[in-house]
């Protein structure tokens, strides 16, 4: 893999993680209602689930997994139940601090992260399209995946403790109440985001 192909995936990468979407929201709204800590557990789950997708797509299991028109469904339904179900408990209660030991926490946060990912199918297809056009096919294939995931896993928690960080401050300068307010706006846009995957046709 080339310098020039490797840095073209690396501002690909960037475009899409920086780009607001159920994960970004949900970082947001544990950063603002809960601190740093709990929004690390939630970042690593993300990345655990992209890692995840990422590897299904480069062994090819990806193509198997699109192609189920039955477990695209799963998936669909039950992530945008799950994305409508969190945007509603950020809507109804926000600034909610759980009163668990932190490791608990940590573990909470982290598969609220992975599930709030892993909910999207389309995301296999996407790994699975944007691969190929990075990949050198004269080189060594399984060292250039390697590092496309690693860079891949790099850019996205660069992306995510961003928004955390950011959100962190601008709940220390608006107050606790803008803060609730905030975590009610990203509960509002959860709860749309998961309609539009319900409504989300399989391309």
């Amino acid at each position: 893999m080339s310098l020039e192909l490797w840095l073209a995936f690396c501002a690909t990468e960037a475009v899409l993680c920086f780009t607001p979407g159920p994960a970004v929201l949900l970082i947001v709204s544990i950063a603002l209602g809960r601190g740093a800590r709990p929004s690390i557990g939630a970042m690593f789950g993300i990345v655990a689930a992209n890692t995840l997708y990422f590897a299904l797509s480069a062994t090819g299991v990806a193509a198997t997994l699109a192609a189920s028109r039955e477990l695209f469904l799963v998936l669909k339904w039950g992530g945008a139940a799950y994305l409508i179900w969190i945007g509603a408990r950020m809507l109804l209660a926000p600034g909610n601090t759980a009163t668990s030991a932190e490791p608990v926490v940590l573990m909470r946060t982290f598969l609220k992260g992975f599930v709030v990912q892993g909910a999207n199918p389309k995301a296999l297809v996407f790994f699975m399209a944007l691969l190929p056009q990075f990949i050198d096919p004269t080189g060594a294939i399984a060292t250039q995946l390697v590092i496309l995931g690693a860079t891949s896993a790099l850019i996205e928690l660069i992306a995510l403790s961003t928004y955390a960080l950011v959100a962190i401050r601008t709940g220390e300068i608006a107050g606790r109440r803008v803060a609730d307010w905030l975590e009610r706006a990203g509960g509002a846009l959860l709860i749309a985001a998961g309609a539009r995957l319900a409504a989300a046709r399989r391309e």
